[in-house]
């Protein structure tokens, strides 16, 4: 997060054209973001945007198993159900950072993907690799019916998607896959943990862990996210 001597004035520059694939979005760009938003926020509850959530949930959980192990630690199994309930179970590594990077870690999958989505040339091979990931996730660590099919069906639909669609729809896919995450994540610590602050969650674990109330834990991830989001799109927009 972030906070003149008189000089000689020097003969204003041109800048070449930008690079086609690291080229910033537009205005337009933006207001497509807005319009994607707006139908994201009113199509919510509605089985259209399920799978995006479902996926989002899938990146809370693998977000808590990648902090276990990065601090030692290790990935029992992971399970998700069709009511976008999920958990991550593990073994060893710091309990705080690891109850720390669910809401966190799929907040950060979210803004990688929109940042990711400004590189239309390398798009299809991103989705690919996304694609390959959630498969190879889904069999080593998913042991839920349901999470198992879902994991595996939404890895070959990105691959899908990689090898059949043009570059400019694999960024505009990265791109609502990020869009949805960032937002999911928000909603999910505003809903989990500053509405219903006794609802067994990663902050309520936390609280226990630390004796820092569940409230405090929201307040204070609700306003990195906030913050984190606003600098990621405002750099993501921003004309060179």
């Amino acid at each position: 997060m972030a906070t003149k001597k008189p000089v000689a004035r020097k003969p204003a520059q041109t800048k070449g054209p930008r690079s086609k694939g690291a080229r910033s979005m537009s205005g337009a760009a933006l207001v497509g973001m807005l319009v994607f938003f707006a139908a994201l926020w009113l199509l919510w509850d509605t089985p259209f945007v399920a799978p995006l959530k479902l996926f989002v949930v899938f990146l809370h959980e693998i977000s808590h198993g990648i902090m276990a192990m990065a601090t030692g630690g290790r990935i029992d199994r992971i399970v998700i159900e069709a009511n976008e309930g999920g958990a991550c179970y593990c073994g060893g590594g710091s309990a705080f950072l690891t109850l720390s990077a669910g809401y966190l870690g799929s907040l950060a999958w979210g803004l990688a993907f929109l940042w990711l989505a400004r590189f239309e040339s390398r798009a299809r091979w991103t989705m690919a690799v996304v694609g390959v990931a959630t498969g190879a996730v889904t069999l080593l660590f998913m042991r839920s019916a349901f999470g198992f099919a879902f994991g595996l069906g939404f890895a070959a639909i990105l691959v899908l998607v990689a090898r059949k669609l043009p570059a400019i729809w694999n960024a505009r896919i990265l791109f609502a896959l990020g869009l949805t995450s960032a937002l999911y994540a928000i909603l999910d610590i505003k809903s989990d943990i500053i509405d219903r602050p006794g609802l067994e969650s990663d902050a309520h674990m936390l609280a226990d862990l630390t004796g820092v109330p569940t409230v405090v834990w929201g307040v204070l991830w609700i306003g990195l996210a906030g913050g984190v989001v606003s600098l990621v799109i405002r750099r993501a927009f921003a004309r060179n």
